[in-house]
């Protein structure tokens, strides 16, 4: 074990955190998660990854809450992807916009969480996963959410509107 973490621990750990930054530069470079593109595409396969080896995590017991948050993260990605097919037609690059984001705020609620209750090693800052401000922090993370896909929304709206080679920029 190293900090309390098994060694599927720690490799789902690190993917997870390649997942978070590739999202993060991606939100930095081009307002949003493309799956078209470089980091796009790391950011979905390191998802993908990251909800698989969680499945096989049971530091807390059994089949529990973060299992579910894998299995809905995998639903959304599914999404995304048929709306990357064009299967909602003119709502589809809305649909697939929403859809990233929102994967990336599940993997937000996991970071936050373990790392609020772990570290610093030995003297965690949160006393466990049910501290109430675990629920502050995630109700700022979904405002911060909405915000963000508000502004994701009206740059595709008006993208669409200057023509089509801005809607996946």
């Amino acid at each position: 074990m190293i900090y309390g973490l098994t060694y599927l621990g720690v490799i789902h750990t690190l993917v997870s955190l390649v997942a978070v930054f590739a999202a993060l530069l991606s939100f930095g470079r081009h307002k949003g998660i493309v799956p078209g593109n470089t980091l796009g595409k790391l950011y979905i396969w390191t998802t993908v990854l990251t909800c698989v080896s969680g499945f096989g995590i049971f530091q807390h017991g059994g089949f529990g809450k973060p299992h579910v948050l894998g299995i809905v993260t995998l639903l959304v990605l599914g999404l995304a992807w048929l709306a990357d097919q064009r299967k909602f037609g003119a709502k589809s690059a809305a649909v697939s916009t929403v859809s990233y984001s929102l994967t990336f705020f599940f993997h937000m609620i996991p970071a936050v969480t373990e790392t609020t209750t772990r570290l610093p090693y030995g003297n965690p800052w949160l006393p466990s996963h049910e501290a109430p401000e675990l629920k502050t922090i995630t109700g700022v993370m979904f405002l911060l959410l909405v915000v963000g896909v508000a502004l994701q929304l009206r740059r595709l709206k008006k993208g669409a509107a200057a023509g089509p080679n801005l809607v996946q920029a």
